[in-house]
């Protein structure tokens, strides 16, 4: 009897294990719309100090961001539990936001903002490099505030990601929701920090290989210090790009109605011969994309003429 009970027990633990890689995997692939503009915005936070410096602002921020989700996951389970209602009118929140800011990065680069958003962001690596040769100023101060903008922006970042989640598990035991925004949190924390260690540190890196003797590390030195800046570039417009379909495909689920229309446009797009079955698995997302840009636009118009009307009043 009682080794009946541990046999029955060791499978319910293993359910419940596999119910947990299996919402915290869906959870990861619908949070990747985060996962490239946090790369990028944190590896751009954290440059601008001293080479032997960028390993200990990396590891701060990531503390940062630990103390975050630590805030955040609590806040998540709350909701579930004492008001699940809220969860749908939040995902649909995270998902305008998402849009929001994939459009308004469109709208920066090709409607007149992207040369003042690349001219002040030349002059913040100015102030940077003139702050960093100039022994009057307080190194630890600028470190410390770097950090403080860093998890600023992680915050928001992360509210995204757990919010995402919550979604995703929304319908488990708030063990197993623990259980899931706990991984989700920790697996994000180290591979978002560790990829923007490795990102701060390519320079140094290319640099290291340039030096040595044999012609192949060289080679693969120079090809890395090219590489570099095209990497952080790469890494936006990716990151863009998974917003739109990571945000506009949670409206889309919280409207019915479009959920159903876009399911039908792929089942007719799978009828074409030949390529239906590609056609089939891109259309969702594809439609999930466009409606997200739509979305975003509609957003970024409204917050436009809400600061218009704001400051008319003021």
């Amino acid at each position: 009897m009682a080794g009946s009970s541990l046999l029955a027990l060791i499978d319910d633990i293993a359910t419940l294990l596999d119910d947990i890689s299996l919402m915290s995997k869906v959870a990861a692939k619908k949070t990747a719309g985060v996962l490239g503009d946090d790369l990028a915005l944190n590896a751009q936070q954290v440059t601008g100090v001293k080479a032997e410096r960028e390993l200990p602002v990396v590891w701060a921020v990531a503390l940062g961001s630990l103390r975050n989700k630590a805030i955040l996951v609590p806040a998540a389970l709350a909701i579930s539990a004492f008001a699940p209602w809220a969860v749908t009118p939040l995902l649909m929140v995270g998902g305008a936001f998402l849009c929001f800011e994939g459009f308004e990065k469109l709208a920066h680069k090709f409607f007149g903002g992207h040369g003042e958003e690349a001219h002040a962001g030349e002059a913040q690596r100015q102030e940077r490099v003139a702050a960093l040769s100039d022994p009057a100023v307080d190194l630890v101060a600028l470190e410390k505030d770097k950090i403080k903008g860093a998890v600023r922006t992680d915050f928001i970042l992360s509210a995204e990601i757990i919010a995402i989640t919550l979604g995703t598990v929304s319908e488990a035991p708030l063990g197993t929701q623990f259980a899931v925004l706990a991984t989700i949190a920790l697996v994000m924390t180290v591979g978002v920090y560790g990829l923007v260690a490795g990102i701060v540190k390519l320079d140094d890196a290319g640099l290291y290989l340039s030096k040595l003797s044999g012609s192949f590390p060289r080679a693969l030195g120079r090809g890395i210090l090219a590489a570099a800046p095209y990497l952080m570039k790469s890494l936006s417009v990716l990151g863009t790009i998974a917003m739109f379909l990571v945000g506009g495909g949670i409206l889309v689920h919280g409207l019915p109605p479009v959920h159903h229309a876009i399911e039908h446009a792929a089942e007719v797009a799978g009828g074409v011969g030949g390529v239906g079955g590609l056609l089939q698995a891109l259309t969702p997302a594809l439609l999930n994309g466009l409606f997200g840009v739509l979305a975003g636009a509609l957003v970024l118009a409204g917050v436009s003429l809400a600061e218009r009307l704001f400051r008319r009043r003021a």
